[in-house]
């Protein structure tokens, strides 16, 4: 399920992700932030942002994660191995302190 999606001024699509609970590192939380990542990921690219929002056809997207605080350490290490292994999809995951 897709917490919400918008777009930037330029067209891009943002598959934004809410994260209430503080960091904390643990590979449970890092395996649940990998398969949030991995869905959203396959939502875009398998076709159903564009089902939902025809608008969106041709265009790039990305994806952030707002979240309350800001990550530990090994969350940040994740987070940046994550954005290495989506730039062959030409995307991001950008993280919002809110």
């Amino acid at each position: 399920m897709i917490d919400l999606v918008t777009s930037k001024s330029d067209g891009t699509s943002v598959l934004l992700m809410i994260e209430e609970r503080p960091w904390d590192g643990s590979d449970e939380r890092l395996d649940q932030l990998q398969a949030k990542v991995n869905s959203y990921v396959s939502y875009a690219l398998d076709g159903y942002l564009e089902n939902q929002f025809p608008e969106t056809a041709g265009m790039p997207f990305e994806l952030r994660l707002d979240c309350a605080s800001e990550p530990d350490q090994r969350s940040e290490e994740f987070i940046r191995r994550l954005n290495q292994a989506l730039a062959k999809y030409g995307t991001r995951l950008e993280v919002a302190v809110r």
